[in-house]
């Protein structure tokens, strides 16, 4: 694959914004090409592909920005530095801008759950902490102390704009758990039915390493999945991907030529950066949801990025069509072990068959029935993910071995997502 970054330096004339490329401003277009592209030297000496196939694929970006003017159900994560100030304490001109705008699109007949990171900044800021707390206990006090300050806050400030609006507090645990998880789901969207906003984050007060996401930018893209969403905001304090000073556009694929663009650096409010960010976003363009990152410090970004302009940087949807349940074990559990297997068994696998003792090479990991576990080929290369029929110790005494008439399948198609 080659990832071509063409960059418009008002030279010229380019394809007008209606083929989803401008002209000047110094935006980028992210392009994945299948085979090299011909080149031509432009007048800045910047190698971009030929002009007609960049019409070509340009002619792709137009529809999924203009989907985002007809989303109903979005899903917005605005980012601990978006919400409140390097003290900890909340910024309340933004915190009221920014619900000034979500309440917009809600008053409007849209849908809207709210991701809202910014606990334990404010808890920061109540208990004269100076710096982000290392200790889970600590982090735990500043954000149980934290989040009903801001909830406070956006009760208040919702109120002002006629939405209600409704906390709720989730853990990975929560949502791996078949039962609770679709209890989460269903909850969600009563609040939505009834017109009432969730103000969503995760349960920090009771999340440890085990059962916490990570950050708030994997916790929006499983809300989005999870009740369906239109459309997925990441904001953040950048405009999106940057190629140095240039924003780069959009994203066909989030691969290695996109994260090496990542700058992070780490700071004393946030867990997430903008790697986490593409990566979440992966996540959610995968099940069909297009996400845009974006400045969430920049005013009317809600509504330009609902409008279809060229906002922040877009990752484009994938086209894939497969069950919640589905979704459900492909996204929502995590990995417990590892089943190497060899080519025959990859090649089923792929044609939509069950996994057999006799295509397992070797285990990794210790796990019981039921558990979620990886399938891939001895290079590493993930097949596909499964919940398995048997224990670890079973699988190891059994792999190998052709199956006989009477006994089952070590993970069953119905139970497998191919990657």
């Amino acid at each position: 694959m080659v990832w071509t970054v063409c960059k418009a330096m008002g030279i010229g004339e380019f394809p007008s914004e209606k083929t989803g490329f401008g002209r000047g401003g110094g935006s980028l277009a992210a392009i994945r090409i299948n085979d090299p592209p011909s080149t031509k030297t432009h007048p800045c000496d910047t190698t971009y592909p030929c002009l007609s196939r960049q019409q070509e694929f340009m002619k792709q970006n137009p529809p999924h920005r203009e989907s985002l003017k007809n989303a109903k159900r979005i899903v917005v994560k605005a980012g601990s530095k978006v919400l409140v100030q390097s003290t900890g304490q909340p910024d309340l001109h933004q915190l009221k801008r920014l619900v000034g705008e979500l309440a917009q699109f809600q008053n409007k007949g849209g849908e809207v759950a709210f991701v809202s990171s910014g606990a334990v900044g404010a808890g920061r800021d109540v208990l004269g902490i100076k710096t982000r707390p290392s200790s889970i206990p600590d982090l735990q006090m500043a954000a149980a102390v934290g989040q009903t300050r801001l909830m406070s806050l956006y009760d208040n400030l919702f109120a002002k704009n006629q939405c209600n609006i409704g906390q709720v507090l989730l853990t990975h645990d929560a949502l791996k758990h078949r039962e609770r998880h679709l209890n989460a789901r269903n909850t969600l969207l009563n609040l939505i039915a009834h017109r009432i906003v969730p103000i969503i984050n995760e349960n920090d007060a009771v999340s440890t390493e085990e059962i916490q996401f990570g950050d708030n930018d994997v916790l929006a893209a499983l809300v989005a999945i999870l009740i369906d969403a239109d459309a997925l905001i990441l904001l953040s304090t950048t405009d999106g991907l940057r190629n140095g000073k240039q924003r780069v556009s959009h994203i066909e694929e989030v691969d290695d030529d996109v994260l090496a663009l990542v700058d992070d650096k780490q700071d004393l409010l946030s867990s997430g950066g903008m790697a986490s960010k593409l990566k979440s976003a992966q996540i959610a363009a995968h099940n069909g949801i297009p996400v845009v990152i974006a400045n969430g410090r920049k005013s009317g970004v809600l509504t330009r990025i609902f409008q279809g302009m060229d906002e922040g940087t877009l990752l484009f949807p994938k086209e894939r069509n497969i069950s919640k349940r589905k979704r459900w074990i492909a996204f929502f559990n995590r990995a417990e072990g590892h089943l190497v297997v060899d080519d025959g068994a990859a090649i089923a696998i792929g044609k939509g068959k069950s996994l057999l003792p006799v295509g397992i090479k070797s285990i990794e990991g210790d796990f019981k029935i039921g558990a979620m576990v990886n399938i891939q080929t001895p290079n590493g290369t993930r097949v596909a993910r499964g919940l398995v029929e048997y224990s670890s110790v079973d699988i190891n005494a059994n792999k190998g071995l052709k199956t006989s008439e009477n006994s089952e399948e070590v993970i069953h198609c119905d139970n497998m997502v191919i990657l």
